[in-house]
């Protein structure tokens, strides 16, 4: 299974709560409408940081996970119009895309 965590933040100028709304409630759902996204997504899960105190502040507003079952499903679904005329464009429109950090593993689970 192939796992890409995606770090991201804000777009300059939004407020982090409109941001949380927009990735939670329009770009979710515009990811999972299209069909790619039920052929070729294995999970995919949005998160953003809480208050936690003894912890560091917040080093991203936002993460995104896409596991995949392997690289010939992940490069099909980037590569299908859907994804790149619908859900593409739609991130620049929440997220400062020159500040986005990815990381692409195989998840061991431990516990």
């Amino acid at each position: 299974m192939l796992k890409l965590i995606f770090m991201i933040n804000r777009a300059e100028g939004m407020s982090y709560e409109r941001f949380v709304d927009h990735h939670r409630n329009r770009h979710a759902p515009l990811f999972t409408s299209i069909p790619e996204a039920e052929r070729y997504v294995r999970k995919y899960a949005v998160s953003h940081p809480v208050p936690a105190e003894n912890y560091p502040p917040r080093a991203y507003d936002g993460l995104t996970e896409i596991w995949f079952e392997d690289w010939e499903d992940h490069d099909a679904f980037f590569a299908s119009d859907n994804y790149r005329t619908l859900v593409n464009p739609d991130e620049a429109r929440f997220i400062d895309m020159g500040s986005v950090a990815v990381m692409v593993t195989e998840e061991m689970e431990v516990i």
